[in-house]
C-alpha cells in the first residue's frame, strides 16, 4: 500500500503543475433512473455494515453475496466455479471470492468486463469507504449490463460477455490472478477493466469534465470516436498525457497488469486518481454521477458494437 500511495502522491503532485483541480465543474446532475441506480449501488457498497470491504472479512463475504444478488436481478447467468463465486486463498490465509456472471453469445468467445470490489477496510476505527476506488467501477458494471440487455437482440455471430467483480486488489491483485488462471484457453478476445471511474475532480482538460481515459485503447479509436460522440464523451489514450504513467497504470500496476502479463488484449478505463483516492474521504458524495452516467452509456454502446466484431 505504501508503494501505491507514493505513486498516487507523485501523480497528484505532477497534476498540480499541469491541470487545475476541478471540484464542482460538471453539469448539474439529472436525477434519472441511471443516476439513481448508480447512486444506490455505490451507497450500498460503501455502507458501514460492510466495514470498508476488506478482503477476507465476514463483511466482505456479505458484499459478495450482495453483488451476486445484483447480477441475478439483472438476468445474468452464474459463471463461477461455485455458482456465482470463485474462491481462493489470500496471502494471509483468509478466503477471497470473485463474483462472476455472464451473458452468452453465439461465437463461443467472450469479452471480459472486470472491476475490483474490495477496498481498504477499517483501520483504527477509521472507515475507508472506497466510493470511487472502486465502488464506482462495480456500479458501472451493473449499469452497463443493464444497458446491454436493453437494445435489440444481436443477430449472427457475436461474442458473449463475462462480468467479474474481482476481490483482493489490495492483496497484490490475487483475485485477478485466480481468475486468469481459470480462464479457458483461447476463449477470451478482449479484457476491459473499470478502475476508479466515477470522479471528475482531476480532469485531463479542465474544460471537459465529461471525459474518460482508455489506456491500451489506441486500436479502437475509430469505434471509440463513434460511440463517444453519441454520449458526448472526450476520450484520452494516455494517463494524463504521460507515456510513463500510461505504461505504469496499463502494464505494471492494477488488476489490468495481471491480464496483460497473461497475454490478453487489455484496456483499462479510468477517470484518474483524486485527492480522495485511498483515503477516508473517498465517499459517495465525491462521485460525479452525471459524468458516470455518460461513461456507462459510452461503454455500453462501445461494448455492444465490439461484441459483434467477432474475428
Amino acid at each position: 500500500m505504501k508503494k501505491i500511495d507514493k505513486i498516487i502522491f507523485t501523480i497528484l503532485f505532477s497534476l498540480s503543475a499541469c491541470v487545475s483541480f476541478a471540484q464542482g465543474i460538471s453539469i448539474p446532475v439529472k436525477e434519472d433512473g441511471s443516476v439513481s441506480r448508480l447512486r444506490s449501488d455505490i451507497s450500498a457498497l460503501c455502507a458501514s455494515r460492510y466495514a470498508g470491504r476488506r478482503s477476507g472479512t465476514q463483511a466482505m463475504a456479505h458484499v459478495s453475496e450482495w453483488i451476486a444478488s445484483r447480477f441475478a436481478s439483472l438476468g445474468l447467468i452464474q459463471a463461477g466455479a461455485d455458482g456465482w463465486f470463485q474462491s481462493f486463498v489470500l496471502s494471509d490465509g483468509g478466503i477471497g471470492r470473485n463474483v462472476i456472471a455472464k451473458l452468452e453469445g453465439t461465437s463461443g468467445k467472450y469479452i471480459v468486463l472486470a472491476a475490483h470490489y474490495d477496498a481498504l477496510g477499517n483501520s483504527g476505527g477509521v472507515l475507508y469507504p472506497g466510493a470511487n476506488s472502486n465502488a464506482s467501477g462495480v456500479a458501472a458494471m451493473f449499469e452497463i449490463a443493464r444497458l446491454l440487455q436493453g437494445g435489440n437482440e444481436p443477430t449472427g455471430s457475436y461474442d458473449g460477455i463475462i462480468f467479474v467483480a474481482l476481490d483482493a486488489h489490495f492483496y497484490s491483485y490475487m483475485g485477478a490472478a485466480a481468475f486468469v488462471d481459470a480462464l479457458p484457453s483461447g476463449k477470451v478476445r478482449l479484457v476491459a477493466v473499470l478502475d476508479t471511474i466515477g470522479a471528475s475532480s482531476t480532469p485531463v482538460d479542465v474544460s471537459r469534465p465529461r471525459y474518460l481515459m482508455a489506456l491500451g485503447g489506441e486500436k479502437y479509436k475509430s469505434s471509440f470516436k463513434r460511440c463517444a460522440s453519441i454520449a458526448r464523451m472526450e476520450i484520452y489514450y494516455e494517463y494524463y498525457r504521460s507515456e510513463s504513467f500510461t505504461e505504469m497504470f496499463h502494464k505494471r500496476i492494477g488488476d489490468q497488469s495481471v491480464f496483460v502479463k497473461g497475454g490478453f488484449p487489455t484496456l483499462v478505463f479510468t477517470s484518474g486518481v483524486t485527492m480522495d483516492t485511498n483515503k477516508p474521504s473517498d465517499l459517495p458524495s465525491t462521485i460525479d454521477y452525471n459524468a458516470l452516467r455518460y461513461r456507462c452509456l459510452f461503454l455500453s454502446r462501445w461494448l455492444n458494437l465490439t461484441l459483434r466484431l467477432t474475428r
